[in-house]
């Protein structure tokens, strides 16, 4: 296979003048040709690696001016290098040529037989010190079956130096961190094109985790980052658990940087190894102010301030104001800093107007309860007491509701602000008693959503879907608040309608409903190589809120839009078709919710 460098004609066949005499010195414009002996991506591989890294091809490349005696010397030192470098991927016995083009001597080929690659024949691992011990067999076995260039595999040089660097971190990551290769060997066979792996590793004493030396601390206490560890002085060291201890520290929002590492280097007297943690602490209290633009709720206006340690307590202190066209609201947040378990104790007050649908809601709500934080999951207990005055036309209803909920949320995300693959989900059961202002509109209800996105790209394309299925189970005159009843419609819901425009009519308004079922399925693909992310979308929306299944009928909506992967998260332009009205609507949205 002919494999070219440069677009050349093929070397005349019939000879042609002899060139005119050229001084020695005077600078000579060549091309190069390399033919690699075999076909398909081996060879293709090959060629490439040549054309990258032969100083005759690279000079050729980037156009550098040579003298004729200049080339001459490349020229012939090429075949020697090509043969270097098919050595480093396995090629022990290749065989390179350069011809010239008697008419032309600038015209170069390059001929190579890489010949049959070198492969792994017999693998010595061996294990001294700490790791030579019964009690690490188990270990051993994980990382005798860790190596990555196991027998009849092809023998490179990256792969070789891959595999070392490998192990040897998984030697470390499992608990000795003075793991090295005391010996390292590979004994190459030409003629059997065969190599054979000798290698020791030398591990040390396994690490026990020691005190921990904290830097950065000022205005946080001491026993908020001892109570995080998760290990106690003695306890055998992985990396698993100082990323744990790192995640967890990152958690409580108290630091702007952290990070914690052992200190092998500096044994303390009882022969545990000390732990670091550095840290940057967060400013003590910090406000937010928001002015933005929601095609669900119309223009806002936020304000939000956060106290990290109000009056020297280990809780956090947040407080919210919000007014926006059709959602205002007002909350103040108590929660402790996170407990050695991840588990932060909640109280919160929260007071709201939602002019949203055709009920006017102003909720007001309190609510205790226990939070669960971790990069993929997060687990919500919590207990409610909701009072709700809803405004539907000239009828005014006066609503409580006491109720003990318990959350889920799994994330399983290639990236939690971009995901492209992976999914997400978050399931709700909660049961409560409600009181109506009636004499017969009071009585037990329970209440469950499920809510699920999933992302999957294929070659250069990128799917996503969503489903959401939720229900209050109740006598239907139990006057549950509107609040934990389910409208549709609007963005993450179904494009092409209004926000919270869809469901059950109760003279001639739309009310909350007691079921609902909402799914989107959309495909994107960037617009532009050169802007990758901005992307271009088509999607399919589906669903409705009702009074109950039977009265369930699903509407469509249908568009396309733009998607811009800011750094803040997917920035949403759409256009949607309401297939129930024919009417357009335009959506803005930015960041992906659950």
């Amino acid at each position: 296979m002919l494999l070219s460098a440069c677009a050349t004609q093929a070397p005349p066949q019939a000879p042609a003048p002899p060139a005119p005499d050229i001084p020695a010195d005077a600078p000579a414009v060549y091309s190069v040709d390399i033919r690699i002996d075999g076909e398909g991506r081996e060879a293709a591989r090959l060629r490439t690696l040549l054309a990258q890294n032969l100083d005759l091809a690279r000079y050729r490349a980037s156009e550098a001016a040579l003298s004729r005696v200049e080339l001459a010397r490349l020229a012939a030192a090429a075949p020697a290098q090509a043969e270097t470098l098919l050595e480093t991927e396995g090629y022990f016995n290749a065989k390179a040529d350069v011809d010239r083009d008697p008419a032309d001597e600038t015209r170069l080929l390059l001929t190579v037989k890489p010949g049959p690659v070198t492969r792994v024949d017999k693998l010595e691992l061996e294990f001294t010190e700490g790791l030579a011990d019964e009690q690490a067999q188990a270990l051993r076995e994980v990382l005798r079956g860790a190596w990555t260039l196991k027998n009849g595999a092809a023998f490179t040089q990256s792969q070789w130096a891959s595999a070392k660097s490998d192990l040897l971190l998984r030697a470390r990551n499992g608990g000795y961190p003075l793991a090295r290769w005391a010996e390292t060997a590979a004994r190459v066979d030409p003629d059997t094109q065969t190599a054979e792996l000798h290698l020791v590793l030398a591990s040390g004493n396994r690490a026990r985790l020691g005190a921990l030396h904290i830097e950065g601390l000022k205005r946080q206490s001491r026993n908020t980052v001892e109570r995080l560890a998760g290990f106690d002085t003695g306890d055998g060291y992985t990396e698993q658990k100082l990323a744990e201890f790192q995640e967890r520290l990152a958690k409580t929002q108290l630091f702007d940087a952290v990070r914690v590492q052992l200190l092998p280097e500096a044994p303390a007297a009882d022969g545990t190894t000390p732990v670091q943690v550095t840290l940057t602490e967060s400013a003590l209290q910090q406000a937010t102010v928001a002015v933005g633009y929601h095609s669900n709720t119309g223009q806002s206006i936020s304000v939000e301030h956060l106290h990290r340690r109000p009056f020297d307590l280990p809780v956090r202190a947040r407080t919210k104001l919000q007014f926006s066209r059709d959602l205002r609201g007002a909350e103040l947040e108590l929660s402790s800093h996170p407990q050695p378990d991840l588990k932060r104790n909640l109280a919160s007050l929260q007071y709201e107007q939602d002019r949203t649908g055709d009920t006017i809601a102003t909720n007001l709500g309190v609510r205790l309860g226990r939070l669960y934080e971790s990069t993929r999951d997060e687990r919500l207990s919590y207990v409610e007491l909701l009072r709700a005055r809803e405004t539907a036309g000239s009828e005014v209803n006066t609503n409580l509701a006491l109720s003990i909920n318990q959350q889920w949320i799994r994330r399983r995300l290639d990236s939690t602000l971009l995901p492209t693959d992976g999914h997400q989900a978050l399931a709700l059961v909660g049961f409560g008693y409600a009181k109506g202002g009636g004499t017969d509109d009071s009585g037990p209800f329970g209440r469950m959503q499920f809510k699920l996105g999933v992302y999957k790209p294929f070659g250069g394309w990128f799917a996503s879907a969503r489903a959401e299925v939720a229900q209050v189970v109740s006598k239907e005159q139990v006057g549950v608040p509107e609040k934990l009843l389910f409208l549709a419609g609007g963005d993450e819901s179904v494009r092409g309608y209004a926000y919270r425009s869809l469901g059950p009519q109760k003279n001639g308004l739309t009310v909350g409903g007691r079921v609902l079922a909402t799914g989107s399925l959309e495909i994107a693909h960037p617009i532009m190589p050169s802007f990758p992310s901005l992307w271009g979308a088509v999607f399919v929306d589906a669903g409705n809120a009702a009074s109950r299944w039977q009265d369930y009928r699903a509407v469509v909506g249908y568009g396309a839009g733009v998607r811009w992967r800011s750094p803040v998260g997917p920035l949403r332009v759409d256009l949607a078709r309401a297939q129930e009205t024919g009417k357009w609507r335009l959506h803005f949205s930015v960041g992906i919710t659950l």
